[in-house]
């Protein structure tokens, strides 16, 4: 064996997840905010999911319609997995103590409760650099924890209908219309993530910690990002366009085939030439209608029709493999064929986990790639399931667990 060989083989042995060495404190439920810690566990995180034993824990657990066995929905597996369970009701003024220690031991704290809940359970860094100097402190909430909607409810749909979202999906003769997906949820999440992230490099290199926040509002509103700078530099509202077009480059848009729908996106001038020779149309090109952006929007609507007719005559399966490499497309697929595309399944960007009970299940994988190896693959903890075990990490007694046991602080 070469020396190199054994250089390589000795970095694979050594390497580890990029966040094996963090510690969270996760004080969440339902989406958002733990579908950003579950980013961090997949890579690596220890993520320490604290749930009140007195009031079932993460409502996710109960979202239906689909349950591996009674109080375990596969909603919260699908957000929870690689993560530890640690029954905790901080409500109870003997929790503090419990909340301490477990600060003292982690890196970070990451909540997403109303705005006005983590300064009432003592979650920010004011409340806890006392007991750890680093403690970095990431907050997600719904409209922030200052300014006047600090104690309002929120949920994604609602940020989708304020922001202008609904403005902007769907048919332009149709009711207004929602992602549907959580979007918002998704990217606040990832958002989270990202902050308590950066609020981790600072405090390693200064040592000391901060509270970093993130709103489901505010992230709905920073998606609007290129329509937001046209209306507000240039005062242009835009409005829903058919087809799902783009509102200045065309063609990128759905279009028909012989046998139902196909998305183009030549959102790059090289690829109009590109279409227009996989169609056997090379006199477009020359076309004074169709020769740039600004000509093609112009005539949008006619040259639709005309690419429709020039779809008409083969598949969308026949016209995905005419244009592969060369010609940006895509199938517009149902949830079935999104999932069963061997793109999905041999390549992957499926996960499989083992349920104690039900046995194997599957799940969308983590789309960050690691070359330290793949991410962990434990499934979403029982209730309280780690709650002794980190506890007696802590030095904790048998005795002192019983007792807060029985005192349903735990």
């Amino acid at each position: 064996m070469s020396e190199a060989e054994c250089k390589a083989i000795r970095s694979a042995k050594d390497a580890v997840l990029p966040l094996e060495s963090i510690r969270v404190i996760a004080v969440e439920q339902y989406g958002a905010g733990p579908f950003g810690t579950m980013f961090l566990a997949d890579l690596g995180a220890e993520v320490i999911k604290v749930e009140n034993p007195n009031d079932g824990g993460d409502m996710a657990r109960d979202v239906g319609p689909f349950f591996f066995e009674e109080h375990d929905s596969v909603f919260f597996h699908s957000f929870n997995r690689n993560k530890k369970s640690l029954t905790l009701d901080l409500t109870k003024p003997e929790s503090v103590v419990v909340l301490h220690d477990l600060v003292r031991s982690a890196d970070a704290l990451s909540s997403n409760l109303r705005g006005d809940v983590p300064e009432k359970l003592g979650l920010t860094y004011e409340h806890l650099k006392i007991h750890n100097p680093k403690i970095v402190c990431a907050h997600l909430s719904a409209y922030g924890r200052k300014g006047p909607r600090t104690n309002w409810p929120g949920y994604d749909y609602l940020m989708q209908a304020e922001a202008g979202f609904l403005s902007l999906t769907g048919d332009p003769d149709g009711p207004p219309a929602r992602f549907g997906l959580s979007m918002v949820d998704f990217m606040t999440g990832v958002g989270l993530a990202y902050a308590l992230v950066a609020g981790l490099i600072s405090a390693r290199s200064t040592g000391i910690g901060q509270d970093l926040d993130i709103s489901l509002f505010d992230v709905a509103l920073s998606n609007m990002n290129y329509l937001a700078a046209w209306y507000l530099n240039e005062g242009e509202i835009q409005h829903r366009l058919p087809r799902s077009a783009h509102p200045s480059l065309t063609p990128s848009q759905l279009y028909r085939t012989k046998d139902g729908w196909i998305f183009i996106m030549c959102n790059k001038e090289k690829f109009w030439p590109a279409l227009c020779d996989a169609l056997n149309k090379p006199e477009w090109k020359e076309n004074d209608k169709f020769k740039n952006f600004q000509n093609r929007l112009a005539h949008r609507d006619q040259l639709t029709e005309t690419i429709d007719h020039a779809l008409s005559d083969r598949s969308t399966e026949d016209w995905l493999k005419i244009f592969a490499g060369n010609v940006p497309a895509a199938p517009v697929n149902d949830l079935m064929q999104a999932l069963e595309n061997p793109f999905v399944t041999d390549h992957g960007r499926l996960q499989m986990l083992k349920h104690p009970s039900r046995g194997d299940y599957r799940l969308v994988a983590n789309p960050v790639r690691s070359s330290a190896g793949e991410t962990p693959s434990r499934p979403a903890p029982t209730l309280g399931q780690h709650t002794d075990e980190i506890l007696r990490e802590l030095n904790y007694s048998e005795t002192n667990i019983s007792k807060l046991r029985a005192g349903k602080v735990i």
